[in-house]
């Protein structure tokens, strides 16, 4: 089991600062040896990765601070699978990026909705907005 475990329903989206004693590939080493039998090869299969894109951030030749979110989440998905305990947190912090809050389907929705409902001027300046918001949490 990991260090910091939680319900596999936790998102874990507190406000500590990140922290940088274990990498992505140290995280993912160790998570591989609690499920002999398993192979990096198995990993990215179930979670959508490509093996040669897997296998570079494990041998450190490809950065891993711009892993999209849904990939991070996807390997924690698996590994839960697996019957190991880890959260999205240890990802992410792992990766040096700050916790994405949750996403469900209900507030997508919701989202969706609305954006459907602006003139195309301002879709497109929620969008701007939007990105701009993501970049600062990524500085931040």
């Amino acid at each position: 089991m990991t260090n910091q475990q939680s319900p596999p329903g936790d998102t874990d989206t507190g406000h500590d600062p990140p922290r940088r004693d274990v990498d992505l590939v140290t995280l993912l080493e160790r998570l591989l040896a609690q499920v002999p039998g398993r192979t990096q090869k198995d990993l990215a299969a179930e979670s959508g990765i490509s093996y040669p894109t897997l296998n570079a951030w494990m041998n450190r030749t490809r950065g891993t601070s711009r892993i999209d979110p849904e990939k991070l989440r996807s390997m924690v998905e698996v590994f839960r699978r697996w019957g190991v305990r880890t959260t999205p947190r240890e990802f992410f912090e792992a990766v040096g990026r700050p916790v994405p809050g949750p996403s469900g389907d209900e507030r997508e929705a919701r989202l969706l909705k609305l954006y459907r409902q602006l003139p195309e001027a301002r879709q497109r300046a929620l969008l701007k907005d939007a990105e701009m918001m993501l970049q600062v949490s990524r500085i931040t």
